[in-house]
């Protein structure tokens, strides 16, 4: 019992240490996904011929508020899976352990959604990202909501009680 809820901590750690890698990179090498945003913001490399071409944001201060805000949200939702992750471990021998899953599972929810959502939706169609042979993030975004999805599903599994 106290190993499958190890097993739990550990998954959710490992995702706590991607979203840390993945703020931490946007941070400390901020042009390189800036060069995404923008080009995926302005459908500079969608189809010629589409007509979704004036949906584009080529105004660099608000590409620059979207890039903030991935970024703010890859930066939140580290610090809840981290600290779901000491709260968990801290009540792994208990019988405390299932309601104590809410921060965590608030993590990965914003993790799923920023990909969801951020990728995904807002810029895989509204802005056309699926277009693009160069700028399409749209299938590492699924990569990651599987990814992050299998853990909660594996968090919200349901505790037997300690014995």
């Amino acid at each position: 019992m106290v190993l499958v809820r190890l097993c739990k901590v550990a998954l959710i750690a490992a995702i706590a240490l991607f979203f840390t890698l993945v703020a931490f990179g946007n941070i400390t090498d901020y042009g390189s996904n800036w060069l995404f945003v923008q080009q995926v913001l302005s459908m500079g490399t969608t189809f010629a011929n589409s007509n979704l071409h004036w949906r584009a944001i080529a105004n660099p201060t608000l590409q620059e508020a979207g890039y903030l805000s991935i970024i703010a949200v890859e930066t939140v939702t580290p610090l809840l899976l981290w600290v779901g992750t000491v709260r968990l471990l801290a009540v792994v021998r208990s019988d405390e352990f299932g309601r104590r899953k809410s921060l965590a599972a608030a993590g990965l929810t914003l993790g799923i959604l920023l990909f969801a959502v951020g990728f995904i939706s807002v810029g895989g169609e509204w802005f056309a990202m699926w277009q693009s042979q160069i700028w399409n993030g749209e299938q590492k975004a699924f990569d990651f909501i599987a990814m992050i999805g299998v853990v909660m599903v594996i968090l919200l599994l349901p505790e037997a009680a300690m014995a």
